[in-house]
C-alpha cells in the first residue's frame, strides 16, 4: 500500500497478547484514517454498555494517510476509547514525531485492550511488541517518564506517550502526552491508566512509500509558502492567545464561571503581553511549517522558573474563567497540568465552578481543606490543581469532573457547572454565539470547539450571532462533517485557509500520496459518515435528546456586560436549532438515524436502538 502501512496492531494486556490485522482497503476508502478509523473499530470492538474502565473498554491510536511523509502538519494521530467523562465517544488528537514513529514500525493503527497485572509499559520496536515492567516509572510527571523509558531502554531517540500521576489516580480529565502535545479531551489517560500502561514507546525503522513522489514535492512546495502566509500570521506571531482581545471586544470572553464574558484585565493575559513578557521561543510540531507553539518563562517571583507553552484555551480556563489576571500563575498552572496529565479546559471550569461554590458560601474551607477558593487567588488554583490530580482531599470529588462533582455538591451548584454531556466548556461564551451554541450542544463528544467550527460564522459576521435561525442546523452538519475529515486525514485544522477549495485539493493530495482515487463526493460522504457513526455508537450507549443541551447558566442567565449584553439561549430557540440539525441530517425528530441513511452511508451499525 502507499500513504499506508497496511496494519493493525491489536494488544491484549490481560494475556498479554499481540497480533496484527491487515488494514483493508475499503476502510481506508471509507474511514480516512485517523479519527474515522478509530470510530469505526471502537463500534466494532467495544461490547454495547461496557464500563469506561472495564478491561473491555478500547483505547485506540490511529495515524492519517499523511503520516509519515512531507505533507505538511500531517503528523496528527487520534486517540478514541469511550469517555469515563462523558460515558460517549471519546477522541482526541495529538501529534509530532511520535505519531510518524508508529508509522515507520509499520502500523496505521494500535488497539489496546484488557488490563496489565501491574504497571507497565509497552515496547513497539518495528515487529517485536513487548510488554515491560513499569513499576520504576510509578508517580512520575510526564517528563519524567518520557526520560526513564528512554534510559531504561538506552535509546534516546525513542518516542514515548505516557501518562502521568493523574492518569494513575484515574482523574477523569487525565490525557496522554507525547512530544510535549497532548491528546487533552475526554479522559483517555485515566482510561490508560485503568489498564495499568503508564506509556507507549516506539522505535520504527520502516519507510513510508507515496504513490506519487513528484506530484507531492511540487503540491507540498506550494503549501509550504501558503502556510508561511497570512494565512496562519495570527498562529505564528501570537499564537492563539491572539483571541484573548478579540472575544473580549466582542463579549465572548467567559469570565470568573461564565459569569460575565468580559474581563477587565483582558490586555494583563493577552497574546500581546504574553509575547513581550513571557515567550522565550516558538516552536513547531514536525512537519510543520507554521510554528505556533509559544514556550513561555516565568523570570521573576513565587512562580520563578516555571515554564510550558501556552494556548488560547488553557489561558482563558486558568485565567479569566478563575479571574486570574497574574500572567505567571497562568504559566505556573498549565505547567502542573502538563507534569500531571490533566486537560487543562476541565481543570480551569472544575476550579472555576469551585470558586464560585465558595463565594456562594455553598462549600467553605473546611470542605476545600483550607484553601481559599475565591476568584482571583491563584495561589488557590495552584493548590486545587495539586488536589485534583492526585485525588487528595476535595480533589477526590473534583477529579469527576465538573458534572458528576456539582451533582454531588447540589445545593444548586449544578445551575453554574459549565459543560455538555459532562465535557467542560472551551472559552467562547455561546449566549452571543449562537450557530456555535447548536454545535456545542450537539457535539458527539461534548462541547467542543475543535470537533465543530461553528463559532466561524458567527464571529465573521457571516450571520448574525445573535440571531437563531433554522439554517444553522446545516450550517454546523456542514462543518462536523469538515472537521471529521480533517480529523481522519489527521491534519492541522491551522492548515485548512491554505486551500483555494479544500475538498478538492485533499480528494487530490489523498490520491496522489495512497494511489486510491477519491473523489470530491466521496470525501465529503466519508466525513458525513463518521458523523453518523459517532452519532450511532452514542446512541447505543443511552444518548437520547435530552443530553443535546446546554448549561444552565447558559439558557437562563443573560450575558451581563459588553455589547453582547443581554444575550441568552432559550429553551425554544435550541429546540428549533436541533430539530433543523437533525432534519439537516437526515434523522428523526427525536434525533435517531434513520434506516434510510443508515442504509445510504453504508455504516453496517447492526444496533436497533439506533434505527427511528
Amino acid at each position: 500500500m502507499f500513504g499506508y502501512m497496511g496494519r493493525i496492531l491489536h494488544v491484549d494486556l490481560s494475556k498479554p497478547k499481540f497480533s496484527v490485522q491487515p488494514l483493508p482497503e475499503a476502510l481506508c476508502k471509507q474511514y480516512i484514517g485517523g479519527v474515522g478509523f478509530s470510530t469505526r473499530l471502537l463500534f466494532n470492538h467495544v461490547p454495547p454498555q461496557t464500563h469506561p474502565f472495564h478491561p473491555d473498554n478500547a483505547l485506540i491510536f490511529a495515524t492519517g494517510p499523511f503520516a509519515g511523509t512531507m505533507f505538511p502538519t500531517g503528523n496528527k494521530h487520534s486517540v478514541t476509547t469511550k469517555s469515563p467523562l462523558t460515558g460517549f465517544i471519546g477522541d482526541s488528537l495529538s501529534g509530532s514525531f511520535w505519531t510518524h514513529e508508529v508509522k515507520k514500525a509499520g502500523y496505521d493503527v494500535i488497539v489496546v485492550k484488557g488490563k496489565a497485572a501491574e504497571l507497565s509499559y509497552l515496547f513497539i520496536d518495528d515487529d517485536h511488541v513487548t510488554i515491560r515492567d513499569a513499576q520504576f516509572l510509578k508517580s512520575h510527571t510526564i517528563p519524567e517518564t518520557e526520560t526513564l523509558v528512554r534510559e531504561d531502554l538506552e535509546d534516546r531517540t525513542v518516542k514515548v506517550a505516557s501518562i502521568g500521576i493523574a492518569g494513575e489516580k484515574q482523574v477523569l480529565f487525565a490525557n496522554i502526552a507525547n512530544d510535549r502535545r497532548t491528546a487533552g479531551r475526554t479522559g483517555g489517560g485515566a482510561v490508560m491508566g485503568s489498564k495499568n500502561l503508564k506509556a507507549i514507546a516506539v522505535r520504527g525503522t520502516k519507510t513510508v512509500y507515496v504513490a506519487d513522489i513528484e506530484k507531492l514535492v511540487e503540491l507540498c512546495l506550494d503549501l509550504y509558502k501558503k502556510a508561511q502566509g497570512p494565512a496562519t500570521e495570527k498562529y505564528r506571531i501570537l499564537g492563539t492567545p491572539s483571541n484573548v482581545l478579540t472575544l473580549n471586544r466582542i463579549a465572548c470572553l467567559p469570565t470568573r464561571n461564565w459569569q460575565q464574558a468580559t474581563f477587565e484585565s483582558a490586555e494583563k493575559v493577552s497574546g500581546e503581553y504574553m509575547l513581550e513578557h513571557h515567550v522565550t521561543n516558538i516552536v513547531a510540531c514536525s512537519s510543520c511549517p507554521i510554528a505556533c507553539d509559544h514556550n513561555c518563562t516565568v523570570k521573576q517571583g513565587p512562580y520563578a522558573g516555571a515554564t510550558t507553552s501556552i494556548d488560547y484555551e488553557s489561558l482563558y480556563a486558568l485565567g479569566p474563567n478563575c479571574g486570574i489576571d497574574y500572567f505567571p500563575a497562568i504559566i505556573k498552572a498549565c505547567e502542573l497540568c502538563d507534569q500531571y496529565g490533566i486537560d487543562t479546559i476541565s481543570t480551569g471550569v472544575i476550579i472555576a465552578w469551585v470558586m464560585e461554590c465558595y463565594e456562594r458560601g455553598l462549600i467553605t474551607e473546611k470542605t476545600t481543606h483550607g484553601v481559599e477558593a475565591r476568584f482571583g487567588n491563584h495561589d488557590a488554583v495552584i493548590q486545587l490543581i495539586h488536589m485534583m490530580a492526585q485525588r487528595r482531599g476535595f480533589g477526590e470529588v473534583l477529579g469527576l469532573g465538573v458534572k458528576k462533582a456539582s451533582e454531588k455538591i447540589g445545593k444548586g451548584s449544578e445551575h453554574f457547572a459549565i459543560h455538555v454531556k459532562g465535557l467542560e466548556l472551551p472559552g467562547y461564551d455561546i449566549r452571543g454565539l449562537k450557530t456555535a451554541a447548536l454545535g456545542w450542544a450537539v457535539s458527539a463528544r461534548g462541547g467542543c470547539h475543535n470537533k465543530s467550527g461553528a463559532y466561524e460564522p458567527d464571529i465573521s459576521g457571516e450571520v448574525n450571532r445573535f440571531q437563531a435561525e433554522i439554517s444553522r442546523g446545516k450550517i454546523v452538519m456542514d462543518s462536523e462533517d469538515f472537521v471529521c475529515i480533517m480529523d481522519s486525514l489527521a491534519i492541522c485544522k491551522f492548515l485548512r485557509r491554505c486551500f483555494d477549495n479544500f475538498y478538492t485539493e485533499l480528494a487530490k493530495v489523498y490520491t496522489i500520496i495512497t494511489g486510491i482515487n477519491l473523489t470530491v463526493n466521496e470525501l465529503k460522504q466519508a466525513g458525513e459518515r463518521i458523523s453518523n457513526l459517532k452519532k450511532a455508537f452514542n446512541i447505543r450507549e443511552g444518548w437520547t435528546r435530552q443530553d443535546d443541551s446546554l448549561p444552565t447558566r447558559v439558557m437562563k442567565d443573560p450575558i451581563p456586560d459588553g455589547i453582547a449584553k443581554g444575550s441568552v439561549i432559550t429553551g425554544e430557540e435550541l429546540d428549533m436549532m436541533l430539530d433543523a440539525y437533525y432534519k439537516a441530517r437526515g434523522w428523526s425528530q427525536t434525533g435517531l438515524l434513520t434506516k434510510k441513511k443508515m442504509l445510504e452511508l453504508e455504516l453496517n451499525v447492526d444496533h436497533k436502538g439506533a434505527i427511528q
